[in-house]
């Protein structure tokens, strides 16, 4: 919209329109007659539900079990899906690997789950701003909130415009995790910044992991607190995604209706990293990972083949052959090299472990054809001093979403913008 539209008060600002904003702009708009103004710096939503946008509707899959109970995750669940209209994978044949998974100490977890596909979110999201527009919610699109006032319940634009407001709501994302610091430097906001997830993602042909015709996006547990973390079939591909210094892969994949199958599988292999002094930022450590990387592979991120790598040798542009590696990488920037050079050894050793127990439980993941990419680091570190139950960190300030450490996925970050929305509409 028109940043002339944008009046100079408002009883509750948002920043940003991912799900833990659009959370609690539905439950404030349905509820009251707020004058409600959501910013969103981008052209559209940079939330989880423009990427793939998987959903999960299992308690506590996304959902800290420090702030969370489950009997309000389920009844919040049961409106989140109201908004989201999920159509739920079905899950079939799951016990058998949950038997084998169990003899070796692995945990596969049942979880409800949809799946919307990248290529149809952004109709997804259209449709839910149109929807806050005709509930009278300015929405301000390419619009970028640059900092909060310290004494005044102001926010400046990046244009200059500065508003006041009766509540404010941050919910940025993991994304901007540094600005979000900066603003509760501002607000004298006392937060802890030590756990970061580090790992890789698998790429492989789906008849070397066939679990997900059966289950799409198996969430597995293994000892060493290492997990895996949003799979992708069907029309799977692998994507590079720039950070603040660094290049981190993450996966997509098309809705179901997209009818072009490469045959393609990846999901991510994470272990979740708990820093203690001297090193206390979880967000600096991945970000010193990520541009290791960045200086062995020219400015990019790396792949290795499974083979090359129980041989303790770096893979080449020729090793991706069409030998015994009979697909090609979807990620075509990344640079063969050597994971053993630029990831811990810690790390590595665990998530090597772990993808050797899955081997086991689903034989084949393992091909020497497979592709390991690295790094995926995914930074939900932020923890904000919270005053209360419901995000409060400061008398009419909240910090909601994956950013604030308030939830891991859709659902619960959606979840965490009611909650906050509540306590506004209570007072």
């Amino acid at each position: 919209m028109n940043k002339q539209n944008i009046k100079p008060s408002y009883d509750v600002i948002i920043v940003g329109s991912g799900p833990a904003g659009l959370g609690a702009a539905f439950k404030i708009a349905e509820n009251s007659d707020k004058s409600i103004l959501l910013l969103e710096k981008k052209k559209i939503s940079s939330g989880g539900l423009r990427n793939d946008c998987k959903q999960n509707y299992t308690y506590p899959v996304g959902f800290p079990m420090e702030h969370w109970e489950k009997e309000e995750v389920d009844n919040l669940l049961s409106e989140v899906k109201t908004h989201l209209n999920p159509k739920l994978e079905t899950r079939v044949n799951v016990e058998k690997y949950q038997k084998r998974a169990k003899k070796i100490h692995v945990k596969i977890l049942s979880i409800d789950q949809a799946h919307v596909g990248t290529d149809k979110s952004s109709q997804l999201i259209n449709g839910l701003i149109e929807e806050l527009n005709t509930l009278g919610v300015t929405v301000a699109i390419d619009t970028e909130a640059k900092e909060v006032s310290s004494d005044k319940k102001e926010l400046t634009l990046s244009c200059g415009t500065i508003l006041s407001f009766d509540h404010l709501i941050l919910a940025p994302g993991r994304a901007d995790y540094d600005w979000l610091q900066e603003q509760m430097n501002t607000l004298g906001v006392e937060y802890s910044d030590n756990i970061v997830d580090i790992g890789v993602r698998i790429e492989t042909k789906e008849e070397n992991y066939p679990i997900v015709r059966d289950y799409y996006d198996p969430k597995i547990l293994f000892p060493g607190k290492v997990r895996t973390f949003c799979t992708n079939s069907g029309s799977a591909h692998i994507v590079r995604e720039k950070y603040k210094g660094y290049y981190s892969v993450n996966g997509h994949s098309l809705s179901r209706e997209y009818n072009n199958s490469n045959g393609l599988v990846n999901f991510a292999m994470l272990k979740t990293i708990r820093l203690t002094e001297p090193v206390v930022s979880g967000q600096k450590f991945g970000k010193i990972l990520g541009q290791m990387v960045m200086q062995l592979s020219g400015g990019s991120v790396i792949m290795q083949r499974v083979g090359d790598f129980r041989l303790g040798s770096r893979s080449k542009k020729e090793t991706f052959n069409s030998d015994i590696y009979d697909f090609e990488p979807t990620l075509k920037n990344a640079v063969a090299g050597d994971l053993s050079l630029c990831m811990p050894a810690k790390i590595l050793r665990d998530i090597w472990k772990s993808l050797k127990m899955l081997d086991t439980i689903i034989p084949g993941v393992l091909h020497p054809s497979t592709i390991i990419y690295y790094p995926e680091i995914k930074t939900y570190s932020n923890k904000p001093a919270f005053i209360n139950d419901a995000f409060m960190v400061k008398d009419a300030y909240y910090i909601i979403g994956d950013g604030a450490g308030t939830s891991r996925g859709i659902t619960a970050a959606w979840a965490s913008g009611i909650r906050a929305a509540n306590d506004i509409l209570s007072l």
